[in-house]
C-alpha cells in the first residue's frame, strides 16, 4: 500500500503514520513542518494544503492507493474541498478524519451513524454555522459537516468517514486525561461529577489509528462512530487515575446541580463531564462489525501516565489551557460540600 496522510506528525497523525509503517507501506506526510517531528521512515513532503501551487506540487508526488486526512479540524469547508479536488485524480480512496459533532442530535440524543448531520455548504468558508445557546449545535460542527459534503462531492463512494467522539493516549495535545492524572497525583480530595456509574466511551489514539489503516486498506465507504463500545464508569475512571499515580487521594462526588450552580463549564472544567444524554450514548456497532477493536481505558490511563512521566511533552495547542478546574474553584465547592454534610 501506498498512501499519502494529511497531517502525520502529531497525536491521531503521528499513530497512523506509526501503524500504517509498522505494516511495511509506503507513507507520504504532507504538512507544514510547524508541529511536531516526522516520523522516521516516512517520505515528508512539505506545504500548505490550502495553497494550490503546494497542492499542484504534491499531486506528482502520487498516485496513492488512499489518502488519510487528519489534518483538517480547524478548516472550512472550501479548504477541504480544495484539497480533495486537487487529490482525486491521485488517489483512490479518501479516508477522513470527522467528528460526532456533525450530528444534528448531538450531544442531546443517542446516535447510530445514520444519524442526521448538520446542513453546510460544501464551499462554505469560516463564517458559516452557528453554536447554540446551551452549546448544541457547534459551529464547529457545522464546519466539519460541510467538510464531509466536500469530500463526498469530489469522492463519492470511495469516501470514508470516520466520526470519534474524545480520544486519548500517549502524545495527547487536549489535556483532558493529562489534566484529570495530574490533579489525582496532587492527591487530597478530588472533586468529581455525579453519578459516578456514568459510562465514558473515549477511545485510545492507538486503536483509532489501526481503525483508520484498515479503513484505508478496504473497499467498503460510508461512516463509522468511533467510541469505545464498552466504555468505563467515570467511577471506575477516576480510581484508575488514583491507582496509577500511586495517589493518597479520594473522590468527593458532587450533583451536577451543584456544579451548575458554582458555573463549573462542562466538557472544560471537569474534563469528559457533560449531562447531555447522548453525549456518551454512541453506537460504534458499525465499526465494530468492520473490525474496531479497543484496549480497555485503564490501559490507556496507565500508558499516558507513563508518557507524562518520561516528560511527555504534546504539541503547544491552546486547547490544552481551557482544561481543567482551577484549585481554588475546587476548593470552594469541595467546602461547600462538606459544610452540607455536616447540616
Amino acid at each position: 500500500m501506498r498512501i499519502l496522510v494529511l497531517g502525520g506528525t502529531w497525536f491521531l497523525g503521528k499513530s497512523i503514520v506509526e501503524e500504517a509503517l509498522c505494516r511495511g507501506w509506503d507513507v507520504t506526510a504532507f504538512n507544514r513542518g510547524r508541529s511536531g517531528q516526522d516520523v522516521p521512515g516516512v517520505h515528508s513532503f512539505r506545504g500548505d494544503r490550502t495553497d494550490v501551487p503546494d497542492l499542484n506540487r504534491l499531486t506528482h508526488q502520487g498516485p496513492w492507493d488512499a489518502v488519510i486526512d487528519t489534518s483538517s479540524s480547524e478548516l472550512p469547508p472550501r479548504d477541504v474541498r480544495l484539497a480533495a479536488q486537487a487529490l482525486r485524480d491521485t488517489t483512490s480512496r479518501w479516508v477522513h478524519v470527522s467528528t460526532v459533532s456533525v450530528y444534528a442530535g448531538w450531544p442531546h440524543q443517542p446516535l447510530t451513524d445514520s444519524a442526521e448531520v448538520l446542513d453546510c455548504p460544501p464551499d462554505a468558508d469560516g463564517s458559516f454555522g452557528y453554536t447554540g445557546a446551551d452549546g448544541s449545535p457547534t459551529k464547529y460542527g457545522f464546519q466539519k459537516a460541510g467538510g464531509e459534503r466536500a469530500i463526498t462531492e469530489a469522492f463519492g463512494e470511495r469516501a470514508v468517514f470516520l466520526r470519534p467522539g474524545v480520544i486519548l493516549g500517549p502524545g495527547e495535545y487536549v489535556g483532558r486525561l493529562p489534566w484529570w492524572l495530574n490533579r489525582a497525583a496532587r492527591g487530597g480530595p478530588v472533586l468529581a461529577p455525579a453519578p459516578a456509574g456514568r459510562v465514558i466511551q473515549p477511545v485510545d489514539v492507538r486503536d483509532v489509528a489501526r481503525f483508520v489503516v484498515d479503513q484505508a486498506a478496504a473497499t467498503t465507504g460510508g461512516a463509522y462512530n468511533v467510541a469505545h463500545p464498552e466504555g468505563l464508569t467515570f467511577e471506575d475512571f477516576l480510581l484508575a487515575c488514583l491507582a496509577v499515580t500511586e495517589s493518597d487521594g479520594h473522590v468527593v462526588w458532587a450533583e451536577p446541580e451543584l456544579l451548575v450552580e458554582y458555573e463549573v463549564r462542562q466538557w472544560t472544567e471537569l474534563p469528559l463531564w457533560r449531562t447531555h444524554a447522548g453525549a456518551w450514548s454512541v453506537d460504534a456497532s458499525r465499526a465494530v462489525a468492520a473490525g474496531l477493536r479497543c484496549r480497555p481505558l485503564t490501559e490507556t490511563i496507565t500508558d499516558t501516565w507513563a508518557w507524562l512521566r518520561a516528560d511527555g511533552r504534546p504539541v503547544d495547542h491552546p486547547r490544552w489551557a481551557e482544561h481543567g478546574l482551577a484549585p481554588q474553584k475546587e476548593a470552594k465547592i469541595l467546602a461547600a460540600l462538606a459544610s452540607t454534610s455536616r447540616n
